[in-house]
């Protein structure tokens, strides 16, 4: 997070990355000194391509004048996300306080509302459900809403870390399909209970106790062929050089995937603990 936005390009693009999720307050500081045309030209020197952008907050907020002001700021941010061919954009609910059973509608409606303004713009929404909030926390309720917002434009961004730690079931994956899953990140969890863990607990996937094998099997089942996007904002990494964070991040995603795991040997690691 400390790196400014065009050495987080190069350092993908050393490491091997081809496809990126852009950070979209790194894009704005960015652009605030910069062009489009910028952008465009620095992804295309480092053959990279963006595909995806974190995260939109606010949008499905009870208070009306909140959420008319974080929906012109979706605007404009989508405007950008058009000029640069991103598809995907991730949303979230960040529900701090319980909701209502009356404010169903509210939430519901809303995020019909910015999946089509998404539509728009050839962007698609991606949803992802947060394991602390105090609703959309589990994956079963994200496809929910999704499935209930009008429009097909919606999809869900199944967050490894946010399904393991939160709520949600095993059996949940069983309510990803081939068109209603958008986006998915990939980190891996040790040694902290999932109660407790938060953002920067997070390590790269396939060094913790995430059944990350499984969720992967379960993607290549449906004939999920989009990309599975690095998402692992540990302090711990911040203070070691960029291209060497990407370089290891680029070969911990390789071997997750299907063809490139190692056999499992049938013990489970017990320094997992929770």
């Amino acid at each position: 997070m400390s790196t400014p936005f065009e050495t987080d390009l190069e350092a993908y693009a050393r490491g091997g990355f081809q496809l990126v999720e852009l950070w979209l307050t790194k894009l704005e500081t960015y652009l605030e000194t910069h062009s489009i045309d910028d952008v465009h030209r620095l992804l295309g020197e480092l053959q990279l391509k963006a595909v995806a952008a974190a995260s939109q907050g606010g949008l499905l907020s009870l208070h009306a004048a909140e959420r008319k002001l974080h929906t012109e700021q979706f605007q404009s941010r989508l405007a950008t996300l058009e000029q640069l061919g991103v598809g995907v954009v991730i949303v979230t609910g960040d529900f701090h306080q319980t909701p209502r059973e009356s404010d169903l509608a509210t939430i519901v409606t809303a995020l019909g509302e910015a999946g089509e303004l998404a539509r728009n713009r050839g962007v698609r929404v991606a949803l992802e459900f947060q394991k602390s909030a105090r609703f959309l926390a589990s994956l079963d309720t994200a496809v929910a809403v999704a499935a209930q917002c009008g429009s097909d434009n919606v999809g869900i961004c199944l967050d490894m870390f946010q399904y393991y730690c939160g709520p949600s079931k095993r059996d949940d994956l069983g309510y990803l399909s081939l068109e209603n899953l958008a986006w998915v990140q990939a980190s891996d969890l040790i040694g902290v209970p999932r109660e407790l863990a938060t953002d920067s607990d997070r390590i790269l996937p396939g060094e913790g106790s995430i059944e990350i094998e499984a969720i992967v099997d379960y993607l290549e089942r449906i004939g999920y062929a989009g990309p599975i996007s690095l998402e692992a904002p540990n302090p711990m990494l911040w203070g070691i050089a960029a291209e060497r964070v990407a370089d290891v991040g680029f070969q911990a995603i390789r071997r997750i995937l299907p063809g490139s795991r190692p056999k499992a040997s049938g013990a489970r690691d017990p320094r997992g603990g929770f």
